[in-house]
Order: C-alpha cells, then sequence, then structure tokens
C-alpha cells in the first residue's frame, strides 16, 4: 500500500530516516504509470516491512530535478538522507524488473 508524498516537509522527513524508504516519482498523464499501477500492489506485498510512497513529479519539479527523476515511473530507495537506489522508467517496465531492483536494495541495507 503506497501513501502520497503531500508537500517538501514530509518528502524531508521520509528520506531522513534510517529505515529505508521507496518513492515511486509518477504524472497523472503517463501510460507507463498506469501500466505500473496494474502490478506493483502485488510486488510490492513482497516488501511490507518497507515503506513505499507516491509522489507527483508535475507537482515537485524541483526535488525531482535533484534527484534526477528524468523518466517515469522512477523508484528512488533512500536511506540516512541519501538517495541509494534509483529505478529509471525504461527498466521499470516489469513486475520482475521491479521485484529484483527491490530485492537488491533491500538486501544491501538490511544486511
Amino acid at each position: 500500500m503506497t501513501q502520497n508524498v503531500e508537500n517538501q516537509n514530509q518528502f524531508e522527513k521520509l528520506i531522513n530516516s534510517e529505515e529505508p524508504v521507496v518513492i515511486k516519482f509518477v504524472a497523472d498523464w503517463c501510460p507507463d504509470c498506469k501500466r505500473m499501477d496494474f502490478f506493483i500492489g502485488s510486488v510490492l506485498e513482497q516488501f511490507d516491512e518497507f515503506p513505499f510512497y507516491e509522489m507527483d513529479r508535475d507537482q515537485f519539479p524541483e526535488i525531482a530535478e535533484t534527484y534526477q527523476v528524468m523518466g517515469i515511473p522512477s523508484l528512488l530507495v533512500f536511506k540516512d538522507g541519501e538517495k541509494i537506489g534509483h529505478l529509471h522508467s525504461a527498466n521499470a517496465k516489469t513486475p520482475d524488473e521491479v521485484t529484483n531492483f527491490l530485492n537488491d536494495y533491500f538486501q544491501k541495507v538490511t544486511n
């Protein structure tokens, strides 16, 4: 289950967490974002111990630019204020691609 990031203060608090957090950058007009919505729920169930958030890139263009979100959807993993992972839209087309990415990053941060 994802929650929406509503403002910059919430975003800053989330990314500065000691626990890893995933933020999915999307836009209402994005067809690939809609396609990801069909499978992301079942992928996230496998990682329910980690928080997932969604953020509209068009509402937060400065944040998207700061973290090099060029294509959407993009999944970014943050921990302790640092971006430690970035799955670019070109590599986020299938459930397997997203699952493999999340497995890699969550293994790194939990070991």
